[in-house]
């Protein structure tokens, strides 16, 4: 299961869908963003690598994906603003390539393998697989993000590149940290699926509704839950108290019985204004057109009409500016990108001739 990625600073080394459109937020000139001018190389691999070398690309750095040369495919859909090349990296000289390449880069994504499910689920069902954001994403992509942005930046004080070592696993038990710290103050240290927040309390929890969708409660604070009892038309005095564990799996029928009563539609008009933490749970063809995501400019629409979240965090003065125009063909800028690291046209060649290089036409795919 542990996948890590070794991500090398050189020393000195300068999902498809159409649903409601929404309102596109206004991005800045990408030459503004945070790492504008910073160069990435990218080995092309599976899901925690190139989701890193998009968050990369969306926050200015110039993307280079190392593809195969020995295949059209690319699995990769998180590739927006990267260009790709194509390598044969079995070979000697393939290999000198990469390395050229790597004397004019500042980061380079190594995702290749060197040689936490127990609290996730109902009770008495088997463990719950969270998609693979915890993992894959949360725990690869974004803690190899950070580490490459703080390598950056402290190699502005000492000039000196090194090795990220990241491993999923360990970035994943890093983020659950408060779960970890929880269990000692007792907040975790019931079964699975009798805690606070992994479904055994009747306030922090779904709900089907009448027609069949989902309101999400998440009334932990007293405030939050008098409100929710205030919305569901339930007595307190009626209820036993809030933190008690052994009546929680009745209070959670009550509340089941209360949300089948009406539609989500009409659980969000009883809630709305209300500060109770009760929110509807969205498909992926309403959850763009939601008010509060249209007036955030949460998500965009590149150049297809497919629909992304925007990167996050928002930074006030040098937001990322993810790139509009479709993803790269492999191979397509093998030639462009071997004479910007100052390949001769002689070399270039003697590279495609020999194999060691593949190339793309987007013309001829049209």
């Amino acid at each position: 299961m542990d996948s890590p990625q070794r991500l090398t600073l050189p020393t000195g080394w300068s999902l498809h869908h159409r649903g409601p459109e929404p309102a596109n937020p206004s991005f800045p000139p990408r030459g503004v963003m945070a790492l504008a001018g910073v160069r990435v190389l990218e080995l092309a691999g599976l899901a925690p690598a190139p989701f890193c070398g998009m968050i990369l690309a969306d926050f200015g750095a110039k993307v280079i994906r190392v593809d195969r040369s020995n295949t059209t495919y690319s699995s990769d859909s998180m590739a927006r603003g990267k260009r790709s090349i194509a390598l044969n990296l079995k070979s000697v000289e393939g290999i000198g390539v990469l390395k050229k390449l790597c004397q004019q880069s500042d980061v380079l994504i190594e995702p290749f393998r060197h040689g936490l499910l127990s609290r996730l689920g109902r009770k008495h069902e088997n463990p719950t697989f969270p998609l693979n954001l915890l993992a894959d994403f949360a725990g690869g992509s974004y803690i190899c993000a950070l580490g490459i942005a703080m390598s950056l930046f402290e190699r502005t004080r000492s000039g000196k590149g090194q090795v990220i070592d990241s491993s999923m696993v360990e970035g994943a038990a890093y983020l659950g940290s408060f779960v970890w710290k929880s269990q000692s103050l007792g907040l975790w240290s019931r079964p699975r699926g009798e805690n606070l927040l992994d479904g055994g309390a009747p306030f922090y929890s779904t709900y089907m509704t009448a027609d069949g969708k989902y309101m999400a409660v998440g009334a932990i604070e007293p405030q939050f839950y008098k409100e929710l009892l205030k919305g569901l038309d339930l007595d307190s005095s009626d209820l036993p108290n809030q933190m008690s564990f052994s009546d929680w799996p009745e209070m959670k029928k009550q509340f089941t019985e209360k949300f089948l009563e009406k539609s989500q539609e009409q659980w969000c008009e009883v809630f709305d204004g209300m500060d109770a933490c009760v929110t509807p749970v969205l498909s992926f063809d309403d959850v763009a057109a939601h008010e509060h995501n249209k007036e955030r400019g949460s998500f965009f629409c590149n150049d297809e009409g497919e629909v992304s979240p925007r990167p996050a965090p928002l930074l006030s003065r040098t937001p990322a500016a993810p790139c509009p125009s479709r993803d790269p063909l492999i191979g397509e800028h093998t030639l462009e990108v071997l004479a910007e690291y100052g390949f001769s046209a002689k070399e270039i060649s003697a590279l495609q001739t020999s194999g060691v290089i593949a190339c793309s036409n987007p013309k001829s795919q049209l």
